[in-house]
């Protein structure tokens, strides 16, 4: 990531709008940000681009929201989301704020290649995004409240890990009326993330700064957010014992939560519509078919989230969409923005804990009630570096049992029909399912064990089985 190639995969962008219309950039923390943002909007408006600039680090869904609410044709974040510090990244966004899908990635990587040195056409000033942008997608984030019960009842302590969640995240508090403190190591901006070398909400390691400060200051919970303020992290103060919930818990504690508030109160749409993606617990089906709500799978990426909002708002339903989220903490309960929004997600857990806390529960006592009421499920991921094609090499010779477990099904999502495409593999098997999938950015193979079993020590023996089983993928 430089100077050079960033320009160069913007010229691929401009191409790719035909050196016209308008974008808008952001950027988070990270060491190069700022530069690389600056230079991306200059090359923008050198050819011919309406460009865009936030003045500082700023979320990712904030990006997301302000592409929608200038109407503008295209966005770009400089972030590497929750990698190390030595990392940067580069995320283009459509016209509907969402993450572009791989038609038209393919199409500006296209443009890329044919990039040549100083064909410029026109010169645009870089514009500043307003402001009122900012306060405005903080307005639509808290317009998404299920209450108006102050969250006075809670006491919160809450690191943004040296990144963009800071100013967003601490104005969101105190608009719903919780009491936080932050924790002073990973309170400032600071893209060299000297207190976690993986600023990843994901990672108990990311979190220990705020789990000893949470317990000290006998705060309920502790919130996390990633550099670029997309994922939240949560850890609850549990009868003193710091407990950390799990991607696939918060997801399912606030699909429940969301939709057991609108029932309540007479509120939930016609149709209505839940998302997640095909690796995220399947627990959120159970839910769903409790209440009645129609569940959608889709592949791995929140960017095909948003894409099932844009379908539902296409169809003059975007009101139909109540939730989407991922196992790996990446939620939105809202169309305001078509990626992942961790303000949007801290707001909804505040609310969520507070009205859990009037009932003398913790979000850990909540989520092990759900767990007796709907079964427990656990998912657990296991990365093997590989050469490429062992995916395709699995393909063609397919495992009649994984550790002593009958395969009862296999999906082979790159012969779907239904647009759900992907060198994916999935195996069902009796009480959970194996996911094969190739890494998006390194030379390895995930594999996701979703299991249900009744406790955890079911559970662990049966990942023991199927993690050290000979004939495992």
């Amino acid at each position: 990531m430089n100077l050079y190639m960033v320009g160069r995969a913007t010229l691929g962008v401009a191409e790719w709008l035909g050196r016209r219309g308008k974008a808008v950039v952001a950027y988070d923390t990270r060491l190069m940000s700022k530069e690389f943002a600056r230079h991306t909007a200059q090359i923008l408006a050198d050819n011919g681009v309406e460009a865009h600039l936030f003045p500082r680090p700023v979320p990712t869904p904030a990006l997301s929201f302000a592409v929608r609410h200038l109407r503008a044709d295209a966005g770009i974040c400089i972030t590497a989301s929750h990698n190390p510090a030595e990392y940067n990244g580069y995320k283009v966004y459509g016209a509907d704020g969402g993450q572009i899908t791989p038609g038209d990635a393919a199409v500006i990587a296209a443009r890329i290649q044919d990039y040549i040195e100083g064909e410029h056409r026109t010169s645009k000033q870089i514009v500043t995004v307003s402001e009122t942008v900012l306060s405005e997608y903080l307005d639509a984030v808290e317009a998404l409240r299920l209450t108006n019960t102050p969250c006075d009842n809670l006491r919160v302590a809450y690191t943004p890990l040296n990144g963009a969640g800071l100013e967003c995240v601490t104005e969101i508090l105190q608009r719903i009326g919780a009491e936080y403190i932050t924790v002073p190591e990973q309170t400032e901006p600071d893209g060299r993330f000297p207190t976690c070398p993986k600023p990843n909400p994901e990672e108990d390691s990311a979190l220990e700064l705020g789990m000893t400060l949470c317990l000290a200051q006998n705060c309920d919970f502790l919130l996390a957010t990633d550099p670029d303020c997309d994922r939240v992290g949560v850890a609850v103060n549990h009868n003193g014992i710091m407990r950390r919930l799990t991607g696939n818990e918060v997801g399912v504690l606030l699909l429940e939560y969301i939709v057991r508030s609108l029932y309540e109160n007479g509120k939930l749409p016609p149709n209505p519509v839940a998302v997640k993606t095909i690796v995220t617990t399947p627990m959120a089906r159970a839910i769903c078919d409790d209440y009645g709500i129609e569940l959608r799978d889709v592949l791995t990426g929140f960017k095909y989230i948003g894409e099932q909002i844009g379908l539902l708002e296409q169809d003059g339903g975007a009101e139909r969409f109540l939730f989407g989220f991922e196992e790996s903490c990446g939620y939105l309960s809202g169309a305001h923005a078509r990626d992942k929004d961790g303000v949007n997600a801290a707001m909804l857990i505040c609310d969520m804990a507070a009205d859990y806390k009037r009932r003398d529960m913790t979000l850990a006592g909540a989520i092990d009630a759900l767990y007796r009421r709907y079964g427990q499920w656990v998912t657990r991921l296991r990365s093997v570096g590989a050469e490429p094609g062992i995916v395709d090499r699995l393909r063609h010779n397919q495992p009649k049992t994984i550790a002593g477990h009958p395969v009862l099904k296999v999906t082979d999502y790159l012969k779907r029909a239904d647009g759900l495409t992907a060198d994916v593999l999935s195996y069902e098997l009796e009480g959970g399912t194996v996911i094969v999938r190739p890494s998006g950015t390194e030379p390895k193979v995930k594999v996701y064990y979703l299991l249900r079993g009744m406790d955890d020590a079911e559970i662990d023996a049966d990942f023991q089985r199927l993690y050290l089983g000979r004939d495992t993928p």
